[in-house]
């Protein structure tokens, strides 16, 4: 009976340093939980990774040298356990993401000229944002966003453009689309765009000049700007090339031309576009 005891010990001792093993290597999952810990182990022995390694996550994070991919797929499975979510959840993730970094379809056509970019012209990562001026989840990711590829993380990996698409159950959304293809006309487009997410929860058609003069831009050539055909037919176009391109909400990002399917916080738009930046070099 003590020697079954002790054989039962020692197979358990031995799946729990195999998982220990699997999450010593990166420290969202070293921080859970024992529970947590093997959650998250079981998972990462079922999912697999892509790109530098097609194996479990588990078994490309014991490959020497470890692929990159591997430990941010690692990384996201223990943040999401941490955050309580359950097996179903997780997978469903991991699974968009694999769908969308790994995808071989062609780049979807997007009309980037005359549009102005922000962050570094040369970066080798392209994102494009199909961003309405009156989307509260937008007001939040963009301003972030634009931090990231001009002075932080992202800055000389990622160049980013945003492509104006009004969502008709947004009030006032075409009358901030409008605003917004007029400020890039008039070379002000990042600065407005401050400006009109700064003031998102007192948004008021009527101040759409006044945004536009704490951007730097004439308010009377702005209104001018705004009313010309020229600026509504861009609009139109825009909005038009979102929904060929399966665009049906806001925001939606496309990196280099190709439509990322996970969830939208700051926090996973950062880490994918610095996967396929370093995917890239």
């Amino acid at each position: 009976m003590r020697s079954v005891l002790m054989i039962l010990l020692l197979a358990l001792a031995s799946v729990l340093g195999l998982a220990s093993t699997a999450l010593a290597q990166t420290a969202p999952c070293n921080a859970l939980s024992a529970p947590k810990k093997q959650v998250a182990a079981d998972l990462l022995g079922s999912l697999h990774a892509y790109g530098c390694c097609t194996d479990t996550i588990a078994s490309c994070l014991r490959k020497h040298p470890s692929c990159t991919v591997a430990t941010r797929l690692a990384n996201e499975v223990c943040r999401r356990v941490d955050k309580g979510e359950d097996r179903a959840a997780v997978e469903h993730a991991i699974s968009q993401r694999a769908q969308s970094m790994s995808s071989t379809a062609p780049p979807v056509p997007i009309d980037l000229s005359g549009t102005q970019v922000a962050g570094d012209p040369s970066a080798p990562v392209t994102a494009v944002v199909y961003l309405c001026g009156r989307c509260p989840f937008c007001s939040r990711l963009e301003p972030k966003l634009y931090e990231l590829v001009t002075a932080g993380a992202l800055k000389g990996k990622v160049k980013l453009y945003v492509r104006p698409f009004p969502i008709r159950s947004h009030a006032a959304s075409t009358e901030a689309g409008l605003a917004i293809v007029a400020a890039e006309r008039m070379g002000s487009l990042w600065a407005f765009l401050a400006e009109l997410y700064r003031n998102f929860d007192s948004f008021d058609v009527g101040k759409l000049p006044d945004y536009a003069a704490a951007a730097g831009l004439d308010p009377a050539a702005f209104r001018a700007q705004m009313s010309d055909p020229g600026t509504r037919s861009r609009l139109v176009a825009a909005k038009k090339e979102g929904t060929r391109n399966k665009v049906d909400a806001t925001p939606t990002l496309f990196i280099d031309g190709r439509m990322w399917l996970g969830e939208m916080s700051i926090e996973q738009v950062q880490d994918v576009l610095e996967e396929a930046a370093e995917r890239r070099r």
